[in-house]
């Protein structure tokens, strides 16, 4: 009888096929993460409005390499990304966090302003699918101990933003399944919502401005009413200045002219 000898039992080395596997599994979680700073780069941005160009003179890294970037083909040196990281004024820590291996589609956050459904079409929505419904300004009051309106009171808006931050972190970290509707200017906050974007398959739910205002009233915020044609006209500004950000997005669902019923019918096609 003959034996065949397999070295790599005795001495506790790779088998050549699993290698192999276990090569292309590198390969492919180093594809993902080299996306992943390329959208965190890219993401930052777009939330600032500066072009490629901009970013490449102020950071002394080329153009033709942040492309590379950018699309998820560029692999930095440490040198190159610090340098990138100080024109950004974003820790290099904050570019190169990976993120826990849960699928996006499995989180779910619908950003827009306010009136544009989140709350109600997410209620909705999270229980069809059988999954938490999370609303991040409820999040945002239990990590600061304090209503929004304390928390903007004590510490503004610098400090919302810090308690915005650590309350998707944890809701992410506590929830690989659950459906988030998020405070309409999430998006203008760059680290966050870059992290929004990386972990959750995102929709925004958008509107005519007449309608957000409208909902806001039906909500019982009277405040629009005062000055309604300056609140009106800060409204359609805001949209436009927002509009390029909230565009990130996955999918967009507009709601505007639709019943409840058709709305949802219509974020459960984006979602799926």
């Amino acid at each position: 009888m003959q034996f065949i000898l397999d070295l790599s039992i005795i001495f506790h080395l790779p088998h050549p096929r699993l290698n192999a596997t276990a090569t292309l599994r590198t390969q492919t979680e180093d594809e993902a993460f080299l996306a992943l700073l390329g959208e965190r780069v890219r993401t930052w941005r777009d939330s600032h409005r500066m072009t490629r160009k901009a970013l490449a003179l102020s950071s002394g890294v080329s153009e033709r390499y942040l492309a590379q970037l950018e699309s998820g083909q560029g692999n930095m040196s440490i040198l190159l990304l610090r340098q990138l990281s100080q024109a950004m004024q974003v820790p290099v820590e904050t570019l190169v966090r990976e993120e826990p291996g849960v699928p996006r589609r499995d989180r779910i956050a619908l950003i827009g302003l306010r009136g544009a459904g989140k709350s109600s079409l997410g209620a909705r929505l999270a229980a069809d699918l059988g999954m938490p419904f999370i609303e991040l300004d409820r999040e945002i009051e239990r990590e600061a101990g304090a209503t929004l309106a304390e928390l903007f009171g004590m510490y503004g808006q610098e400090g919302y933003r810090r308690f915005e931050r650590r309350a998707l972190e944890r809701v992410l970290a506590e929830n690989e399944r659950c459906l988030i509707a998020t405070g309409g200017s999430i998006v203008t906050a760059p680290e966050t919502y870059a992290r929004l974007l990386s972990n959750c398959k995102t929709v925004w739910l958008k509107a005519a401005p007449e309608e957000h205002m409208a909902r806001v009233i039906a909500q019982g915020d009277m405040r629009p009413i005062r000055g309604h044609a300056a609140a009106m006209d800060d409204l359609k500004q805001l949209l436009i200045e927002r509009n390029h950000l909230y565009a990130q997005a996955d999918r967009a669902v507009d709601t505007a002219g639709r019943t409840l019923r058709q709305s949802l019918s219509e974020l459960k096609k984006a979602t799926q």
